[in-house]
Order: structure tokens, then sequence, then C-alpha cells
């Protein structure tokens, strides 16, 4: 079972009211919101480039997503969110996030996600970069790599 301590880059975000469905817990897709703020500051972490403009440059691209709901969050919360790698692959890594229910100490969500080197400039992908690699290994030191 995941805990708080698996993850090396945490991140809160209140539960707002209007983070709520018509079913009274917090929307799907807010959930998703959350891993995407977290995947960006771990970017950050691990040297993937977020800043490039029109010109083009080499970034991270989501190629899958995946979440499975565990419990239903409900304002007032607050989301305790965790990034992290757990697979370094040829052209791509895997990483994993989790959200966590402050209110009630419980894993409320967790998600995976395939990132991909891509070169925005020349529209293709192109191999995961030696730098982003060894930011990974800095970060999660419990990583797999393949190659």
């Amino acid at each position: 079972m995941l805990t708080l301590e698996d993850f090396t880059h945490l991140h809160d975000f209140p539960v707002l009211w209007g983070d709520m469905d018509s079913a009274n817990h917090v929307n799907n897709l807010v959930y998703l919101r959350w891993a995407e703020s977290v995947r960006v500051v771990y970017f950050e972490a691990i040297g993937v480039d977020i800043s490039f403009g029109p010109e083009g440059g080499t970034g991270g691209i989501l190629a899958w997503q995946d979440c499975k709901y565990t419990f239903p969050m409900t304002y007032p919360d607050t989301a305790r969110v965790g990034a992290r790698t757990i697979e370094v692959l040829e052209d791509r890594f895997i990483m994993q996030t989790a959200i966590f229910s402050q209110r009630h100490g419980r894993l409320a969500a967790v998600t995976k996600q395939a990132i991909v080197p891509y070169d925005y400039a020349g529209l293709r992908k192109v191999p995961l970069p030696d730098a982003w690699i060894a930011g990974i290994k800095r970060e999660d030191q419990t990583v797999r790599t393949h190659s």
C-alpha cells in the first residue's frame, strides 16, 4: 500500500467547494488536475524544460494516463499529492502520482502516466535525454531502468 513516505515530491491542494460534483464528492477530473500540477513541479526538479516557446525545444509530452479512485474526497479537505518515477524505458519514463486525503489520512486515488520526450519544433518524439535520466535517478533512487 502506498504511503506519503513513498514520495519525495509532495504538494498540497485545498479541496474547494466547487471541486465537488452532483454526487457530492470531488469530481474525477480534479484528481487529474492535481496530478498534472504536481507533475510539472516534478518536471522542474528533474530538469525537464517546461518554458520553451514558439521556437520549440524538447519537453515532456503525456502519452497516456490512468487513474484509480479509491476513496471519495469531499469539501473541506486537503489533497496531499506525491509524484515519482517508477520506471525508465528507452524512449519514455513512467510516473506515478498518489493523492491522499489529509482529513481522512488515507489514499484517495493513484495515477500512472507515460511521459515521452518530444521535440516541439520538429513535431516528433526524440530519445530520452541523459540529463532527464540523471535527474530522475537523483530524485528517485528506487526507480527501475531498462535500456
